[in-house]
């Protein structure tokens, strides 16, 4: 195990389990993960290898026995029907037969109806009524002559969920952890693994956890395919309900008129919409209205009377179309139906995830450490909902002023949510608030900067906030760093009125020279140049400058060429410090700075590179012969590629250095880039730099 892992089972003995044992043991049961979980945490909930094994064992007989299959329900009704008495594992939901004034229960697996339960079990988990709940239930099978009895008897009834928890041990145990520690522990709960994610997609996925800890919560998620968008609403918590965006009614989702009966919002903390976006959807505009006011007002009605809830709700849909297309040509809310693309109920959201940030899911990216038992962690962020954290940012920064009083909400929530899962303790820094606050803004001027696009009655917004010591500073979204040629494109703009303001990322990574800030009142697409603050300085024509350059955490359009190229062009002697030069993946950026080398240099000249690097204690002998192929490899395009391994142990220094006056110092050295795929072959990320995310970096170009 992990360092982190002997830390989890130290501090939370007994409500964690390794996360890899899920797949183990649901075989080809469809079952959500919080159930398996369940049993896990039963018989699993421990480090102990040889316990693990045997509550392995445990666990898959008690599905071997239990669990219903739909193809196999017929054989358990007749086990019942012989046994007079059988305990499964299925989905029930409940009825009122108000003919016969009595609550039946329904088995979605086994495929048994009418079966009779008391009105006190329905009382218990009113669930039961709106949904279903996963349980593990004594059923009973006694023949009646009277065909209008039914031989289905209810004996006993368990909902799969923690029954009971100490929130002040959770919050004390939090102590023990440092921010980053705890952040990895709660992306392994989720079920992933901490170290193939960047901390911007860390919060990403934390972010997807805010509406089971804040009331009325309003989430969109919207991004290409198979990112996991809604596997933490159908998989992670019992409270949260996933249904298909086009199969959802009025009298489904808040109130039946004719019988009064109260629809999801009333019983689940979470309604998640799945498949939300499709443009030729057919929608009830009649929803959409009810919607509308209950999300800004938290009540609906329905011409009877006025009803309140607390659930929150959660968007998410695929896009068709890359960022740069939706940004030049429509909005990032293109991919919602007609009667969703709609700046009244889009104003309503609190947060907008910018799904194309996230990875889609290949299998390393599954965690095998331990993590929560996440009905453990569903009933804490349950709790959490009590709790209101969206004033502690309020000694330490205030908002600007343009900001109103919608946006507020929506920055406060997500604020309040965020704090709620990274800090229950409330014991963040400044620093860490200030940068759970940028998230926060960075979520709701994704909406309104859309909203700009979509309706021109909407006025331009300055999303800044100021320090203690009056320091503004100012929130921009990763998709305007990169594309603020397209940003702020309104509905009122031709296509070709855009301000031609050169930025790193528009510029695939070419250095680049700080401008004046521009006044306060100049239009936000303006703004976007003083804040990118770069200038183009790769014209043969421009002579090159000393620059300051930082990119974001999954920033596009960085490639060699352009951020090193001009500066290694001309230059007889190169000298690389990086003392981690040591992997596969770190090997093979070196090899694409060779490549850059390469097509800076003229061809009848020579060009003499040398490498300073640290070796690696476990593989030297391949970091070595790794090495030598690259010197192989270059001596036939006229470069001398020499290295060596400093055995001080002290140097730190990452930077490239030339003969012809420039060094560029790297925060990261050569290893920028996310992981990508390099063995697929027919990945444009492994074939074009300028198409992977980066790591969060910066470089500097000093004259020596």
């Amino acid at each position: 195990m992990s360092q982190l892992d002997d830390k989890i089972n130290q501090h939370f003995a007994g409500l964690v389990v390794r996360k890899d044992l899920v797949k183990t043991v649901k075989g080809n049961a469809i079952v959500p993960s919080y159930v398996l979980e369940y049993l896990l945490g039963q018989y699993c909930a421990t480090d102990d290898e040889a316990t693990i094994q045997s509550g392995i064992d445990t666990v898959k007989e008690i599905l071997r026995m239990h669990y219903v299959h739909r193809n196999e329900a017929g054989l358990v009704r007749s086990t019942i029907r012989e046994k007079g008495r059988h305990k499964v594992i299925d989905r029930i939901s409940v009825s009122l037969n108000d003919k016969a004034d009595a609550y039946e229960a329904e088995f979605a697996n086994l495929g048994v109806k009418k079966v009779l339960i008391d009105s006190a079990t329905v009382k218990a988990h009113p669930k039961l009524l709106v949904g279903g709940v996963w349980c593990l239930a004594d059923i009973e099978y006694e023949f009646n002559d009277d065909k209008n009895v039914s031989p289905w008897i209810l004996a006993t009834l368990k909902p799969i969920q923690l029954s009971h928890f100490d929130f002040d041990s959770y919050v004390e145990a939090r102590k023990q952890f440092t921010t980053d520690e705890w952040i990895d522990l709660l992306i392994q709960s989720i079920g992933f693994n901490p170290q193939l994610f960047g901390k911007r997609n860390k919060l990403s996925q934390l972010v997807r956890l805010i509406p089971f800890c804040e009331r009325n919560y309003n989430l969109i998620e919207l991004g290409p395919k198979g990112t996991g968008k809604s596997h933490i609403y159908s998989e992670f918590s019992p409270h949260g309900m996933l249904i298909s965006g086009g199969e959802v009614t009025v009298p489904k989702l808040f109130v039946h008129n004719s019988t009064g009966k109260l629809g999801l919002v009333g019983y689940w903390d979470v309604v998640a919409f799945d498949e939300f976006a499709g443009k030729q959807k057919r929608v009830d505009k009649a929803l959409v209205d009810i919607m509308k006011n209950y999300m800004a007002n938290k009540s609906f009605s329905r011409g009877v009377e006025t009803l309140g809830a607390e659930a929150s709700m959660v968007f998410v849909g695929n896009t068709d179309h890359t960022v740069p297309y939706m940004l030049k040509h429509t909005d990032l809310f293109d991919p919602l139906p007609e009667k969703f693309h709609d700046s009244a109920f889009l104003d309503r959201i609190h947060n907008y995830i910018p799904g194309w940030e996230v990875d889609v899911i290949r299998g390393e990216m599954f965690s095998d450490g331990y993590g929560f038992v996440v009905d453990y962690l569903a009933e804490i962020l349950r709790s959490l909902r009590n709790h209101d954290y969206s004033d502690r940012y309020q000694h330490l920064f205030t908002l600007s002023s343009e900001i109103s009083t919608r946006d507020r909400d929506g920055i406060n929530k997500t604020f309040s949510g965020l704090m709620k899962i990274l800090f229950p303790a409330n014991d963040a820094t400044d620093v860490e608030v200030e940068d759970v606050l940028r998230q926060a803004i960075e979520g709701r001027k994704r909406v309104k900067d859309q909203l700009l696009r979509i309706d021109a009655t909407y006025p331009a917004v300055h999303f800044a906030y100021t320090t203690a010591d009056d320091t503004v500073k100012e929130v921009k979204t990763l998709e305007e760093l990169e594309f603020p040629h397209y940003y702020h494109r309104t509905v009122a703009s031709d296509t070709d009125d855009f301000a031609v303001m050169p930025v790193a990322s528009a510029n695939a990574g070419a250095p680049q020279q700080p401008t004046a800030a521009q006044s306060s009142n100049d239009s936000p697409r303006h703004l976007a140049a003083a804040t990118t603050a770069v200038a183009a300085a790769t014209d043969a024509q421009t002579p090159l400058r000393e620059a300051h350059i930082v990119f974001v955490e999954n920033q596009r359009g960085v490639n060699f060429d352009k951020l090193f190229g001009p500066y290694l062009k001309e230059a007889s002697q190169i000298t690389i410090t990086d003392p981690y030069v040591r992997v596969f993946h770190q090997l093979r950026n070196l090899m694409e700075l060779m490549e850059t080398v390469a097509r800076n240099k003229a061809s009848e000249e020579e060009v003499n590179v040398h490498l300073i690097t640290v070796e690696d204690e476990f593989r030297v002998e391949q970091q070595t012969d790794n090495l030598q192929k690259i010197a192989e490899s270059c001596a036939g395009v006229g470069i001398q590629f020499t290295w060596e391994y400093d055995t001080s142990g002290t140097r730190h220094d990452r930077d490239i250095t030339t003969d012809h006056g420039w060094k560029i110092v790297l925060s990261r050295g050569l290893d920028v880039f996310q992981r990508f795929e390099m063995n697929d072959a027919f990945s444009f990320s492994n074939r074009m730099q300028q198409l992977r995310p980066c790591k969060e970096f910066n470089v500097t170009f000093v004259r020596v």
